[in-house]
């Protein structure tokens, strides 16, 4: 099991320069606006992956009683997934999920 590290942080978004404020329930780790992440953990939280490429948001899934964002780094193609904050923008989580193309990522 991945060890989790706690960072709930303010940044700004590195794809649409929108200034993201802290989540304040859980960690932070993408951008509501245009939900873009960064390639910068190999474990949550940890902050030690050098690639640092941009997480594009390719598609959505069902992940318990909510969704995860899954994401393919810009830089080195690896597929990552993040759950959905609850101030996400909604019709961008819609569209993703209709046009999720792909399966069993």
């Amino acid at each position: 099991m991945k060890k989790f590290n706690m960072i709930d942080e303010s940044f700004k978004c590195l794809n649409c320069g929108y200034e993201v404020d802290k989540l304040n329930y859980s960690a932070r780790d993408h951008c509501p606006k245009c939900l873009y992440s960064l390639h910068v953990d190999i474990s949550p939280g940890d902050r030690m992956n050098k690639c640092l490429g941009l997480m594009e948001p390719i598609g959505i899934e069902k992940y318990k009683n909510t969704y995860k964002i899954i994401y393919k780094c810009t830089k080195c193609n690896q597929i990552h997934k993040n759950i959905v904050a609850n101030d996400d923008d909604y019709d961008l989580i819609v569209k993703l999920s209709v046009n999720n193309n792909f399966t069993n990522i």
